[in-house]
C-alpha cells in the first residue's frame, strides 16, 4: 500500500526534528488526511497533524543531571514515534505530548511546557487536565491575564474542582478583584469544609474588602486548625492591625513566614513526583515527612542518595528519618557521614550535636555546635544548645554570653531568657536570677516554666535576701490552679512550706512524693527527697533549690 502524501510528510517532519540540535517537531501540514481502503475509521495521529499543531523544542538540558536528560529524551523520542505511527489514535497522541509537558513542567522549563500542553488541549479539548496545567504555566510566569481564562476553561469541565477553584479565587486576589475571589474560595470550602486554602483564601479576600472582623475569624481558625500554617501570620497581623488590636498584631506579625497554604492538588503532586533527580526524591521525601510517613520518606532520601550519594542534604533528611522511626544508631552513622564528608553543612553538626548531647557527651556536642555557629552565626537553634551543653559541662560562665547574644538579637527568646537565669543560678547569682525571672513571671505569664522557677529558688536559695517562702507558696497556689500536680511542683512545694516554717505540712507533702517516687522506681529522685525530708523532719529549711548537675 502507497503512503499518503501527508503521512509522507509528517514522517519526513519528524526525522527532520529528530536531527536538528533543537529537537522541534516540524508545523504539521495542513489539509485533509487521505483515506487508504483498508485503514481504520478511528482518528489518527496524521489526521491530527491537519489540526495546525504547535512545534516543540526541548530546551537545553545540559544543567539537568543525567537521569532527568534521559527522562525527557525518551518521553520526546516516544511522542514523535506516536506523531508519525499513523495508527495512533489522537487521544494517545494527546497524552504524549501532554507527559512530555509534564516532565518539562516539572524540570522547570514552563516555556517548553506550553506548546506540549496547548497540543494536548488541541486533541483533546474535553480533557481539562491541559488546561490546567496551560494555567499553572501562565501563573508561575506572571501571566495572570492568560491564567484565569486557562483556569476558568478546566473549571468549566472540572466544576467540583477544589484546587481550580482556590486557583481562581488566588488568581483574581493577585489581580485585585477580591469581590469575583470570594465565590471561588466559598464554593471550594463547601465542597471541602476541610480545606485550609479556602479559609486562607475567604481570609484574605475579607482582609482586601477592608472587612477586618471576618478576615480575623477565617484566619484564626487557619492557625486553630493547623498551628503550622505559618502563612496565616501575616495577614491575621494585619486584620488585627485593621481592628485597632496593636498588641495581638504585632505579635502575628513577629510570627509572619513566607508560607503558601495550598490546595490538596493531586495534578500538581503528578508534577511533582515525575522527575527520576535526587531533587525530586528530596521534594517527595520531604512531603512523606511532614506527614510522618517516615517509612516512605526514608525511601524516597534512599533513592535520591543512588542518584546523587555526596549529597549531604539528601544524608542529613535520611538521618532525620531514621531519627524520628527510633533508628538513633543509624542516624548517628548518617549525620556522621555528612560532617566528614561535608563539614561545612551546619546542619549536620546540629543535629549530631543534639544527639552527642543527649548522651551526655558534652564536650563533643560543644564541638558541633560550635562548627555549626563557625558556618552560620546566626543559628539560633545552635547557640541555644551551645550554650545549655557549656552549663552541662560545668562552664556555666562560658554560656552566659550566649544566651545573652541571643536575646541581643531577640528579646522575647524565651529559651534563652529561662537559661540565663538558669545560669545565673548556677553561678550563685541568686539576686539577679531571682530579677530576671520576676520579670520574665510579669512578661509571659502563660508560660508557668517561669513562676515554677521562680518558686523554687524563693523556696530554696541559700541568700537569705532571696529567700522567701510565702511568696514561693503564692506562686505555687497559682500554678496549682493551673495545671496539675507533678512531682517536680510537689517538691518545690514541700521546699516553699519549710522555708515559710511551716515543716509539719512539708513533712507530710515530702511523704506523699516519697511514696509515689518509690512506686515508680525512681532511685535518683528517691533519694534526693529522703535527704530532704530528714531535714524537714529537724526542722529545717532546704538550702539547694537544684542538686548540682540537676539545674534545668
Amino acid at each position: 500500500m502507497s503512503r499518503s502524501p501527508l503521512a509522507v510528510m509528517i514522517a519526513i517532519g519528524a526525522v527532520a526534528a529528530s536531527a536538528c540540535t533543537s529537537r522541534t517537531d516540524a508545523p504539521a501540514p495542513h489539509g485533509p488526511a487521505a483515506q487508504h481502503a483498508g485503514e481504520r475509521s478511528d482518528p489518527s495521529a496524521a489526521e491530527a497533524g491537519a489540526r495546525g499543531l504547535l512545534p516543540v523544542s526541548l530546551p537545553d538540558l545540559k544543567t539537568m543531571t543525567a537521569s532527568v536528560q534521559k527522562q525527557i529524551r525518551t518521553t520526546h523520542e516516544l511522542m514523535l514515534k506516536k506523531m508519525v505511527n499513523r495508527q495512533t489514535a489522537v487521544p494517545d497522541l494527546a497524552d504524549a505530548y501532554g507527559d512530555l509537558g509534564k516532565l518539562l513542567m516539572a524540570a522547570d522549563y514552563p516555556d517548553a511546557a506550553e506548546p506540549c500542553f496547548m497540543n494536548a488541549r488541541t486533541l483533546a479539548p474535553d480533557d481539562y487536565r491541559w488546561s490546567y496545567y496551560l494555567a499553572h504555566v501562565y501563573r508561575k510566569r506572571g501571566d495572570l491575564d492568560k491564567a484565569q481564562p486557562a483556569f476558568e476553561r478546566a473549571l468549566q469541565l472540572h466544576p467540583d474542582d477544589v484546587a481550580t477553584l482556590v486557583w481562581l479565587g488566588d488568581v483574581a486576589l493577585a489581580q485585585g478583584r477580591a469581590e469575583d475571589a470570594e465565590p471561588r474560595f466559598s464554593r471550594a470550602l463547601a465542597l471541602d469544609p476541610a480545606s485550609l486554602s479556602a479559609r486562607f483564601g475567604l481570609g484574605r479576600a475579607a482582609l482586601a474588602r477592608q472587612q477586618y472582623r471576618q478576615a480575623a475569624g477565617y484566619l484564626e481558625d487557619v492557625l486553630a486548625r493547623d498551628p503550622n500554617a505559618a502563612g496565616a501570620h501575616y495577614p491575621l497581623g494585619m486584620a488585627y492591625r485593621g481592628l485597632g488590636d496593636s498588641k495581638k498584631a504585632e505579635a502575628q506579625l513577629r510570627l509572619r513566614k513566607n508560607r503558601d497554604i495550598l490546595p490538596a492538588d493531586p495534578l500538581i503532586v503528578e508534577i511533582e513526583e515525575l522527575l527520576e533527580s535526587p531533587t525530586a526524591y528530596e521534594a517527595r521525601g520531604i512531603r512523606a515527612l511532614d506527614n510522618k510517613r517516615w517509612p516512605e520518606a526514608a525511601a524516597l532520601f534512599r533513592k535520591g542518595l543512588e542518584l546523587a550519594p555526596d549529597s549531604a542534604a539528601l544524608r542529613h533528611r535520611l538521618g532525620t528519618t531514621l531519627f524520628m522511626m527510633g533508628d538513633s544508631p543509624g542516624a548517628q552513622n548518617q549525620f556522621e557521614q555528612v560532617v566528614r564528608a561535608s563539614p561545612d553543612y551546619f546542619l549536620a553538626q546540629y543535629s549530631l550535636g543534639v544527639m552527642l548531647e543527649d548522651q551526655g557527651r558534652y564536650a563533643d556536642a560543644i564541638d558541633r555546635f560550635s562548627a555549626a555557629l563557625r558556618v552560620r552565626s546566626s543559628y539560633t537553634e545552635a547557640r541555644l544548645r551551645l550554650a545549655a551543653s557549656l552549663r552541662k559541662a560545668g562552664r556555666a560562665s562560658e554560656s552566659l554570653p550566649h544566651y545573652q547574644q541571643i536575646l541581643n538579637v531577640d528579646a522575647n527568646q524565651t529559651e534563652a531568657r529561662f537559661g540565663r537565669a538558669m545560669t545565673l543560678v548556677q553561678l550563685g547569682r541568686y539576686q539577679e536570677a531571682r530579677d530576671h525571672l520576676a520579670d520574665d513571671v510579669n512578661a509571659y505569664p502563660t508560660q508557668t516554666v517561669f513562676a515554677h522557677g521562680l518558686a523554687r529558688l524563693l523556696a530554696g536559695a541559700p541568700d537569705d535576701h532571696v529567700r522567701d517562702g510565702d511568696r514561693a507558696l503564692a506562686l505555687i497556689g497559682e500554678l496549682l490552679s493551673r495545671e496539675q500536680r507533678t512531682l517536680d511542683l510537689g517538691e518545690t512545694m514541700a521546699m516553699a512550706l519549710a522555708a515559710a516554717a511551716r515543716y509539719d505540712e512539708a513533712v507530710r507533702v515530702q511523704q506523699d512524693l516519697l511514696r509515689g517516687a518509690e512506686a515508680s522506681g525512681l532511685t535518683r529522685v528517691v533519694s534526693r527527697l529522703a535527704a530532704n525530708l530528714v531535714l524537714y523532719e529537724r526542722r529545717q529549711p532546704c538550702r539547694t533549690p537544684w542538686p548540682p548537675g540537676e539545674i534545668p
